[in-house]
């Protein structure tokens, strides 16, 4: 018989990122002042007030407009003392003031004030109220974050920081920590040396806000490898080792800070576990006992951070095992800590089958999924519930089987259409990590009406990172050859995938061609006719010539399986006078990557299983009949150091020599004339394996043609 070859492909991993398009790096200008202009483009965050959160501009508020703008400073002071009352924790009521106009109005009062020192103790007074004013303008609000940035407020509070009067540095301090939890704030070059040294000035000062101050900067802008090891080297590792001796303040601000610089660097890791003769990391093994559960979680964080680093610290299983029960206790957390605790569990599970049997022994599926049933999740917490389970339920079968037994599924498919994008995109990878379990595929009981449908609509949804996640959940969902198989069409779910596999969005293209190529896997001809219909071969032709390497592969990849499998199945191939084909052996002869070369060629592989028409159209793409003096490809490929495509090309040849087709001895001829054979012969001793055990079929093939006996097998 031929040998058919189709690809069968589970998604290796979960993670699905859409960062943020917008990325400001400006200098700090004339020291210590922040360059603060922002892009007039520069999206919020999900913290950002909907146009729905608005409230009604009254009389009152136009008059605290006009108070502010008085050049009476007691009328001013008043005013600010009331707007700050009535914006603290009001979102609505920030929106409707920042339309109003307010921000620009109380920044304008403090650069007054901050660059005139004529009644100290009065401006003082003003100062705090308008430093004050504008955090809490910023606190948790986007919108209140572009609009101080918007009104150059930036500049002046960093002046506050050398005021005399602590009260004035507190406020400028507290409030530039409010703008550094925000995305939008600008970000710090650190490898500038004035900003070094004013960050380095930040965290000397005896000031515990302006300490704060300084590791808010360098969590929100320590990005890069060169900034974080340009940070070590400028002796800020050592300084934020001493801040751990600190007020619990500082503590915190430093284990936070220490994550950030010692994450994948593993030079800072190595001299953080060295800093002190090892006490600095005692220290913070010691603070996941703290009596404050922030700490305790930061704690926990940052050894996290040193163990997905460097993967020789922290091995041993008291730790692990401690790090686990720490975060499911933190789940427990009614505030922050709660909301954060998943991401961070996440974050010490992820790709660690050790930990995820500890998790698992630890009883976390349950816990996870006794949080998920809760009321009026935040909706944080609840994308963190789901990427955790997601996690847990990655790798091990037990783990899957447990999921699906506490019916968590109903929970997941009202996550499907969840408000916000990022629970919608959480609950796509839980699929998709859940699904990857052919036993529970094929049992029956994992997908139907309440998970297909509002999966295969999320495909239009018009977050591009739940698309992605859709279309990934998707590729694992339709490997059921059965009844999830048959749902997905009759939900539309083809012409979708065709859709986007047609998109601007490479990774769009990427995904939609993965989860085709899937649904494509050992399905019948009808079902393999209906698909490619609906793509046709010249879509199918410009996708295996994409621009994006990946997107090729995947277009080879999904032809591969098109074409396994009955002979009507092989002559898709052939459609628009062979336009596939043709497509395919260009991207033999050009292709930048092995794994394109190796699908392309098990492409012509499945083909040459077929009749003597198809086996002629594979040889005149490999062994192509005009001698022009250059090698043919099958030659290339055998002599490759890629054992995958060595394989291929010894299966393709197994496929054309096939001694029951009719002119096979033809084609072994010619094969033979190419000096095919020859390299064969001298495979048979092949390191791989798989190549070796290929290499002695074709032989044996070769030995049934009447001139079998120039190739002894030795």
């Amino acid at each position: 018989m031929d040998f058919l070859f189709h690809t069968l492909q589970f998604s290796p991993s979960h993670r699905f990122f859409c960062p943020l398009s917008h990325s400001y790096s400006p200098e700090l200008i004339s020291s210590p002042l922040l360059h603060e202009t922002m892009p007039a483009s520069a999206s919020a965050s999900s913290t950002t007030a909907t146009a729905t959160a608005t409230a009604t501009v009254t009389a009152p508020n136009s008059d605290l407009l006009t108070r502010l703008s008085s050049p009476d400073s007691q009328v001013q002071l008043k005013a600010l003392r009331e707007l700050k009352n009535r914006i603290i924790g009001n979102r609505t009521k920030k929106l409707a003031f920042v339309k109003l106009g307010l921000v620009p109005a109380v920044a304008a009062i403090l650069a007054s004030t901050a660059q005139a020192h004529t009644r100290p103790d009065h401006d003082s007074n003003l100062l705090v109220q308008s430093a004050a004013a504008l955090g809490s303008f910023a606190c948790g609000f986007d919108a209140g974050v572009r609009a101080v940035l918007d009104a150059g407020a930036c500049p002046n509070l960093l002046l506050l920081l050398s005021h005399p009067d602590d009260k004035v540095v507190d406020a400028g301090a507290r409030s530039l920590r409010m703008i550094y939890q925000s995305n939008l704030a600008p970000k710090c070059d650190f490898l500038q040396d004035k900003n070094m040294e004013f960050l380095l000035s930040l965290l000397n000062s005896e000031n515990e806000n302006v300490n704060g101050l300084g590791a808010s900067i360098i969590i929100h802008s320590c990005e890069t490898m060169a900034e974080k090891k340009a940070l070590c080297q400028a002796g800020v590792l050592k300084k934020l080792v001493s801040l751990l001796e600190g007020s619990p303040s500082q503590r915190d601000n430093s284990l936070e800070s220490l994550a950030t610089i010692m994450k994948n660097n593993d030079e800072a890791v190595s001299e953080f576990a060295d800093c002190e003769s090892g006490r600095a990391l005692s220290s913070v093994i010691e603070l996941t006992k703290d009596r404050n559960p922030r700490t305790r979680f930061l704690a926990s964080t940052c050894l996290i951070t040193i163990r997905n680093t460097s993967s020789c610290y922290l091995q041993d299983i008291g730790i692990k095992t401690k790090l686990v029960h720490l975060l499911l206790e933190l789940h427990d957390d009614p505030g922050q800590v709660g909301d954060e605790a998943p991401f961070a569990f996440s974050s010490l599970i992820s790709q660690k089958v050790d930990l995820q049997k500890l998790a698992l022994e630890a009883n976390a599926i349950d816990k996870l999924y006794n949080h998920l049933q809760k009321n009026h999740l935040h909706p944080k917490r609840f994308e963190g519930l789901l990427l955790a389970l997601a996690d847990l339920c990655s790798k091990l079968e037990s783990c899957r089987s447990r999921f699906l037994s506490l019916q968590a599924l109903n929970l997941v498919s009202e996550a499907l259409i969840h408000d916000s994008s990022d629970v919608r995109t959480a609950a796509c990878i839980c699929l998709r990590c859940v699904s990857r379990s052919i036993k529970n595929l094929c049992a029956g009981n994992f997908m139907n009406e309440m998970i297909v449908p509002p999966l295969v609509r999320l495909l239009d949804d018009p977050s591009t990172s739940v698309q992605v996640a859709a279309l990934s959940a998707v590729g694992n969902i339709v490997v059921d050859f059965t009844t999830h198989r048959s749902l997905f069409l009759q939900c539309g779910g083809v012409k979708q995938l065709v859709q986007l596999s047609r998109s601007m969005d490479s990774t769009l293209r990427l995904n939609a061609l993965w989860a085709l190529r899937n649904l494509m896997c050992l399905a019948d001809y009808m079902c393999k006719q209906e698909i490619f219909m609906e793509l046709t071969a010249s879509s199918l032709a410009s996708l295996i010539s994409d621009p994006e390497p990946f997107v090729q592969e995947q277009a080879l990849a999904l032809v591969r399986n098109l074409v396994d499998g009955c002979m009507k199945s092989v002559e898709l191939a052939f459609a628009e006078d062979g336009i596939i084909l043709d497509a395919v052996g260009r991207q033999l002869q050009g292709a930048s990557r092995d794994e394109i070369r190796i699908q392309g060629l098990y492409v012509l592989s499945n083909v040459a299983s077929g009749i003597e028409v198809h086996k002629e159209a594979v040889m005149h793409q490999l062994v192509p009949e005009v001698d022009n003096g250059a090698q043919s490809l099958i030659l290339k490929f055998l002599q490759s150091n890629e054992s995958q495509l060595r394989i291929a090309a010894v299966w393709t040849i197994v496929n054309l020599t096939f001694p029951s087709s009719p002119d096979a001895f033809s084609r072994f001829i010619k094969l033979h004339n190419a000096g095919i054979v020859s390299q064969v012969k001298s495979m048979i001793n092949d390191p791989c394996l798989d190549v070796k055990l290929r290499v002695r079929s074709a032989l044996g093939q070769f030995t049934t043609f009447s001139d079998g006996s120039c190739l002894p097998l030795n």
